[in-house]
Order: structure tokens, then C-alpha cells, then sequence
């Protein structure tokens, strides 16, 4: 490797690998080692009274004390961090090997090392709990220091704390920020619940195609690759639901899927062209039904996940205790802007627009103008959990009607915090209808709506077949994350968000 570009503790520390090398160390020994315990298990289970206790623990020297012949390290492993006690006399009872701790120890391990540690559990005098270390292997050298975060007094100096380098260098947030690991464990506890909920109800989990020739269940622009050996265009998933409407089709009355959808459409804090959906159907059942459903779902994974049904995010207050407020859509934008939207053609919508200071174009149709009149003058709001219901035809082509106003549909939407955060139906099952709801789409794409819906013939063909009453639900986890961890950017509750090409012009501008 070119040492150019390298920095002086870098240096150094490549230095001091070699050094460990030319004692006979390996500093990246075989992958095995026996860990039986670790540092949150130790502290907590420490009784002063026992007989001593003998553990094996491994984890990154996160800080040291050199004094003398004594010395303390502090150990990171995945649970948390313990203090070791290290002496020269007990890790090397034999002069011969005293190197291993007047060298290796005082001098070629580093801040961000692992080591292993055998030792026994013993209280300090100043009252922690700690490790006597009687053997101390090395088991992977660190060539790049970390960030130092300090901290006094309840006050964090020098913290690793900038957002681009923090989501651009997700492992180095992880090591020293400790407080972004209990968001991602959250995040895992939130897909556990919801599976929770839906096994118990006797719901399959399944997997659908993440490539498709065809981009449906939702209006998005798609990510579009290139298959070779079919020779033929390919489009990366921005929904599951036409797939898992054909299983009901195929007679499964209740699936889910956690999905990872991909549309090409802007970045922002509250979007990435990557991002996390759980979808569910489930037959027999109404967008009545699946509002009680969703509101003790939503209310149970809070409850695990926090144990409380209230969150704090941004300074407010949002409580997700069943039963949530109910509102059509028609009611939101005449309580909101005065405006009363029932009956309106295109073009008195593009007056109302107009009235209301909102821009539009020429592609728009009915659907999305109304959908910007809500977008801009209704939907932050609504702070509480709030559904919004029956939703005009023209913003839901894979809708059913509603059962008394034909010119809406039986939808809601969640609204929390000013944002979607799911969206609901009862399905659409009448494979004349849907047909015709794809070829109004269709003319929306030929006015130039990038993000009208495709026709997809074969979905057709599939309820042609019979699909019965169905209910659908898609949840945002990525945004449900962030509410129930008090973040306000999506990009914090993504292990390694979509970034921008970092500057490539020195070596050390991403990581210093």
C-alpha cells in the first residue's frame, strides 16, 4: 500500500503491527475465540459475596491507564463496556515473557485493538465491577484510530457527531456512539412485534420478486435495469402488492412480506430511494376491519418496543392508544382550507389550486391535484395518530368503490406527526373495473406523468380468475422507526443510507 496519503498515527500503527509480527504475534489470529460472557451479563450479575468467578471476554480497548506495573483498559463488546485490570505479574508470571506487557500492552496496542481477556471478576476499590486479566490475547489490530469522544460531566467533547460522515461511515457511528446502536435494536424489536401479531393470527410470511417486468402497486417512478440473457428491460420493486394479491387469488386468506421497494425519486429527510414497507392482505375482510386491525398493531409494537404508548419527537407529545381518530378526506380539506371538493371537475380543481396558492402542471389530473391540495394544506395537521378515509376515485386505481359514494373509494391513510404512515384499502377485485382504472392511468402517463401505473395484464388475468373480498394495509418501517425512536431524519434509522459520491481528492478527508 501506498504510505503517502497515510497519517502519522496511521503510520504508527502499521508499525506496530509489524513490530507484533517480528515477536511471533499474529495480530489477526484464527477466528475462534471463547467468549462465555459479556460486559453488560458480568456487571449486572456480580455478587461480592460469590466464590470467584472465572470469565473469558473479548472486545475493542476503548481506553487505558498505563501506571507502571498495573495498568486499566476499557473493553467494548456488543453488550456494553467492562474494565479490565491488567498487571505485568499476572499476565506474565515469567520475566522472559514480561515483553508481552512492557511491550505489547504498553506500546503496540492502540485505542480501537481487540483483544481477549481471561480473568476473574473482582470489585475495585473505587466500586466497579472489573476483570483481573490473566491471560491477554491479541486478536485484531486496528490501523485507523478512532474518533476520541470525550465526555465530562454529562457534556460530550469532540463527539464523531457530523451527519455526513456519521451515515457515510456507519461502522465507526456505531463504535463510538452508542446510543445510534439502540436505535437500530429498536428498529429489529418493531419487525419482531409486527410478526408477532401476524403469526398469531395465522398469517403467512412470503417473498416476492424484488426484479419485475412490470413496475406496479404504486404511482413511482422506477429504478429500470437490463437482463442479458432475456434480453429485456427489468424494474426494481416499488411495491409488493399485485404479487401478494395473486397469492389470495391463488387461496391463501391472510400474507404478509417485509419488502425493500426502490423508487427514483428525490432524497430527503424523510425519503430515500431505498426504503422498508411491510405489506399484508388478508380475505374476507374490509378497510373497516383493517382500521381496528392497524390501530392495536400499531399500539402493541409500541408498547414492546418502548413499553409505553406515548413517544416524544420534535418537542411533542404522540400517543398511539387504540382507537385512533377517524376523518374522510373531504371533511380534512373543507376543515382545513374552507374549500369543498365533492363534485369537482379538473379544471375547478385547478381553480381551487389557484385559490389556494398551490403550483400545478399540465400532467396533473384529477387524482393529484387533489392529492397537492391535502399534500399542502391539510396533512401537518394532523400530529396524532388520525386515519384519513374515502379518498376520491382518481388517486387510488387499485381501490374498490365505496359501497354508498361511488365517486370515492374504501381507503385510509394513516396520518402521525404531519406524515403518512401507512395506507390501507379495501381491494379492488373486479377485473373490469381495475382494467379500466389502468388505461385512465395510462392516459395520465401519455399527458407525461412519470409516475403514472403500468398496465399490468396478467394481474388482470389473475382476478379474472376470482380474487375474493380483501383488505390491504402497507406500513412505512422506516418512518414508524423514526417515530417510535424520537428521530426526525430518515437517514438516522437506515444502517447505511443512499449518500452522494464522497470527494475523492485526499485519502483522509472522509475519515478525519
Amino acid at each position: 500500500m501506498d504510505t503517502v496519503d497515510l497519517s502519522e498515527q496511521e503510520l504508527i500503527r502499521r508499525d506496530s503491527l509489524e513490530q507484533l509480527r517480528k515477536m511471533g504475534i499474529d495480530p489477526y489470529p484464527a477466528a475462534e475465540y471463547p467468549v462465555d460472557a459479556g460486559a453488560r451479563e458480568i456487571k449486572e450479575g456480580f455478587k461480592d459475596e460469590e466464590e470467584r468467578r472465572y470469565v473469558t471476554v473479548a472486545g475493542r480497548i476503548m481506553s487505558r491507564r498505563i501506571m507502571g506495573k498495573a495498568s486499566f483498559a476499557e473493553l467494548q463488546d456488543s453488550t456494553g463496556r467492562i474494565q479490565v485490570y491488567v498487571t505485568r505479574d499476572h499476565i506474565c508470571p515469567s520475566e522472559d515473557n514480561a515483553e508481552l506487557y512492557n511491550v505489547v500492552f504498553k506500546k503496540l496496542l492502540d485505542i480501537g485493538d481487540f483483544i481477549g481477556i481471561r480473568g476473574y471478576v473482582f470489585r475495585t476499590r473505587t466500586g466497579e465491577v472489573s476483570v483481573h486479566a490473566e491471560e491477554l490475547t491479541v486478536l485484531s489490530k486496528s490501523l485507523r484510530p478512532l474518533p476520541v469522544v470525550k465526555e465530562k460531566e454529562g457534556v460530550v467533547y469532540d463527539g464523531f457527531s457530523d451527519p455526513e460522515q456519521r451515515y457515510r461511515q456507519r461502522y465507526v457511528d456505531l463504535v463510538v456512539n452508542s446510543e445510534v446502536k439502540e436505535v437500530f435494536i429498536k428498529r429489529t424489536k418493531v419487525c419482531t412485534s409486527m410478526r408477532e401479531y401476524f403469526n398469531a393470527k395465522g398469517y403467512l410470511e412470503v417473498e416476492t420478486p424484488v426484479l419485475q417486468p412490470i413496475p406496479g402497486g404504486a404511482a413511482a417512478r422506477p429504478f429500470i435495469t437490463h437482463h442479458n440473457a432475456l434480453d429485456m428491460p427489468l424494474y426494481l420493486r416499488i411495491a409488493d402488492e399485485l404479487y401478494l394479491k395473486r397469492l389470495i387469488v391463488g387461496g391463501f386468506e391472510g400474507v404478509y412480506e417485509f419488502s425493500r421497494n426502490f423508487r427514483n425519486e428525490g432524497m430527503d429527510r424523510a425519503h430515500n430511494p431505498e426504503f422498508t414497507v411491510m405489506e399484508i392482505y388478508v380475505a374476507y375482510k374490509d378497510y373497516n376491519w383493517m382500521m381496528d386491525f392497524t390501530e392495536k398493531m400499531i399500539e402493541k409494537v409500541c408498547l414492546d418496543v418502548n413499553g409505553t404508548d406515548e413517544v416524544e419527537v420534535g418537542g411533542k407529545t404522540i400517543r398511539f392508544k387504540a382507537p385512533f381518530r377517524r376523518v374522510t378526506m373531504t371533511d380534512a380539506i373543507r376543515e382545513h382550507t374552507g374549500i369543498d371538493i365533492t363534485g369537482m371537475d379538473e379544471d375547478r380543481l385547478r381553480e381551487a389550486c389557484k385559490q389556494l396558492h398551490i403550483e400545478t402542471d399540465g400532467t396533473m389530473g384529477k387524482g393529484k391535484l387533489i392529492d397537492e391540495i391535502f399534500g399542502g394544506k391539510c396533512e401537518a395537521n394532523y400530529i396524532q395518530p388520525t386515519f384519513i378515509t374515502d379518498y376520491p376515485i382518481e388517486m387510488s386505481p387499485l381501490c374498490k368503490r365505496h359501497r354508498h359514494h361511488p365517486e370515492l373509494t374504501e381507503r385510509f391513510e394513516l396520518m402521525v406527526n404531519g406524515k403518512e404512515l401507512l395506507n390501507a384499502y379495501s381491494e379492488l377485485n373486479d377485473p373490469v373495473d381495475q382494467l379500466e382504472r389502468f388505461q385512465e392511468q395510462l392516459k395520465l402517463s401519455e399527458k407525461g406523468d412519470d409516475e403514472a401505473m403500468f398496465i399490468d395484464m396478467d394481474f388482470v388475468r389473475a382476478l379474472e380468475y376470482g380474487m375474493p373480498p380483501t383488505s390491504g394495509m402497507g406500513i412505512g418501517i422506516d418512518r414508524f422507526v423514526m417515530l417510535l425512536t424520537g428521530q426526525t431524519t430518515i437517514q438516522e434509522v437506515l444502517f447505511f443510507p443512499q449518500m452522494r459520491p464522497e470527494n475523492k481528492g485526499n485519502r483522509n478527508d472522509a475519515q478525519t
